[in-house]
């Protein structure tokens, strides 16, 4: 397993995101990009790619591994909810396991904001428990992790980790309060997902 092909959770759930991407994208924008995996895979379906994250290691490793990628890549360390980006100015803004490290109802409306109308957002993330069936529903993934784990092992670039403030109900209460007609979706292995269409 290299730096460039390796798996995990987030990994696993990236064509979640992929296949939210539309036809004819343009330019598209990665919240918390990390080492800019997802990125470089955005690029060869967008037109051009932005990648933002405050970490500067991640990002130095995003831009190391954009170097070895075809396409329209750029990546900035930033602040996602304090750097200045045009309104309306991507067809497509995803994040991939990042919204929980900001505040979670700031960052969606951004992402929002950002978007041009008919454009898609797509989101991949985590949510803390806060019911006896939430935790029932997290047991029913450990069997598929560790069977993933044993076949495709395990790799961790290095990002920062923070556990989750907000819980399932709170995550989707919130996404269906701010985006309307949002399609939300939990998934097996402890993430769930947002996709939502910017009315045109």
């Amino acid at each position: 397993m290299t730096q460039t092909d390796y798996w995990n959770h987030n990994v696993h759930y990236q064509p979640v995101i992929l296949r939210a991407v539309p036809p004819g994208c343009g330019p598209a924008l990665d919240v918390g990009c990390g080492d800019g995996l997802l990125a470089c895979r955005l690029a060869e379906r967008c037109g051009s790619v932005t990648g933002i994250d405050s970490d500067p290691r991640m990002v130095a490793l995003a831009r190391a591994r954009a170097q070895r990628s075809p396409g329209r890549l750029t990546f900035t360390e930033a602040d996602f909810l304090a750097h200045p980006m045009a309104e309306a100015s991507f067809d497509f803004v995803c994040a991939n396991t990042s919204l929980h490290h900001m505040d979670f109802e700031a960052a969606l409306g951004t992402m929002s904001r950002l978007l041009r109308p008919g454009g898609q957002l797509a989101v991949v993330g985590l949510a803390a428990n806060g019911s006896v069936r939430d935790w029932l529903v997290g047991a029913s993934g450990v069997p598929a992790a560790l069977l993933y784990r044993a076949v495709r092992g395990h790799g961790n670039p290095g990002a920062p980790i923070k556990d989750p403030d907000m819980t399932w109900d709170d995550v989707r209460s919130v996404a269906r309060r701010m985006l309307p007609g949002v399609r939300w979706r939990r998934h097996l292995m402890w993430r769930y997902s947002l996709r939502w269409r910017k009315p045109a």
